[in-house]
């Protein structure tokens, strides 16, 4: 899963231009056990398997760095928005632990990671998608990954509120026109048009947010 996204789009060319490693590594290299497992039933009964505690200590210890910080995908963790992205694309190494089955065992939350993090009010199968999808938010941010800095500047979230209609050729489809002051030439109309789109975008579809 890990390397099909790795290696495409604006991951790839990340990578190839030096200015992001990416890496994922499979925990069962740090089980101890005969079988190699990392889960276990979990104390005091109760359905599924809980991720069991040594073999992410045993990662984690192996793999951290000066400065590393070791973030949890957990739907338990505060959901991620754009001001997080914006922080964790700063760090210099991030280590994602990705949760599996019923979860991971509480003592790995207490005393192994920094934070955790959710994409929202629902669960997964795995925190494996979970990761991606940080990874993205975050790499896009880092200087010189997208091909226009202006692209993550004038992106939804950023300055709290949802972005601006975006029109590009033909003028006209089946008679769907685009908006005469996009074609006018007269930027500072164009910026407060845009700026009273993106108000307007943000009071009716998603009014919790500032606008």
């Amino acid at each position: 899963m890990c390397a099909s996204v790795f290696g495409g789009s604006i991951l790839k060319r990340a990578q190839e231009k030096g200015l992001v490693e990416l890496e994922s590594v499979d925990l069962r290299a740090w089980s101890t056990g005969k079988h190699r497992t990392t889960d276990d039933a979990p104390y005091g009964g109760g359905p599924g398997m809980v991720m069991k505690v040594e073999p992410i200590d045993l990662a984690l210890a192996e793999l951290r760095q000066p400065g590393s910080r070791v973030v949890l995908l957990s739907p338990q963790g505060p959901t991620l928005c754009h001001a997080s992205a914006v922080r964790l694309a700063k760090e210099s190494h991030l280590i994602f632990l990705c949760g599996h089955y019923e979860g991971v065992d509480q003592r790995v939350v207490d005393h192994l990671v920094d934070e955790e993090i959710s994409i929202g009010d629902y669960v997964l199968t795995s925190g494996v998608l979970p990761a991606l999808v940080v990874t993205d938010a975050v790499v896009r941010l880092i200087p010189g990954v997208l091909g226009d800095e202006r692209s993550a500047v004038q992106d939804s979230f950023v300055n709290g509120g949802l972005d601006h209609p975006h029109y590009t050729r033909p003028e006209s489809y089946r008679g769907w026109a685009v908006p005469e002051v996009l074609l006018s030439g007269n930027h500072g109309a164009i910026e407060r048009w845009r700026a009273e789109k993106a108000a307007e975008a943000t009071r009716d579809r998603r009014p919790d947010l500032p606008h």
